[in-house]
């Protein structure tokens, strides 16, 4: 997971070398955000020592499994990638999809997403679609939490 999150990272930024640090979030913050926040999903991007975005990796319920996201952020936090990193359903799987995914480019924590109002469903990949969108929802949100907090 280590190798294709890195190799996302740096093919988003356009950058080689980067390093990650851990955002670290008190429990009693913890317990009210959308997202929950772990020692290990949720990492500032650095290149040569400046903070130059953040990545989110987690996973969320498909139909009888879970697959695996990862969301990236700009300074300004911004969307500006997202990727389905490993899909377990035989069906669903459209949601790994560049063209479906690029519907949350540019959202930030003031955003919201939702499968029946602003993000297109996918014929075949309800279940997965409504979850990938919940689980940027619940981000996007806990994002604007952790800005309001001075956190990030």
């Amino acid at each position: 997971m280590e190798k294709k999150v890195t190799k996302e990272v740096e093919r988003t930024f356009e950058v080689s070398g980067i390093s990650f640090r851990s955002v670290t979030v008190n429990d009693n913050l913890n317990q009210k955000l959308p997202s929950k926040i772990t020692e290990n999903n949720f990492n500032g991007i650095y290149k040569d020592g400046d903070l130059i975005g953040y990545v989110f990796v987690d996973q969320a319920p498909s139909k009888t499994a879970k697959f695996d996201y990862l969301v990236i952020f700009n300074m300004k936090l911004e969307v500006i990638n997202s990727k389905v990193l490993v899909y377990r359903e035989e069906y669903g799987g459209e949601i790994g999809s560049r063209r479906w995914l690029k519907q949350f480019f540019g959202k930030t924590g003031n955003d919201r997403v939702d499968h029946e109002s602003n993000i297109d469903g996918i014929s075949g990949a309800t279940i997965s679609v409504r979850s990938m969108t919940r689980a940027i929802d619940n981000l996007l949100q806990t994002i604007g939490i952790l800005q309001e907090n001075k956190i990030i």
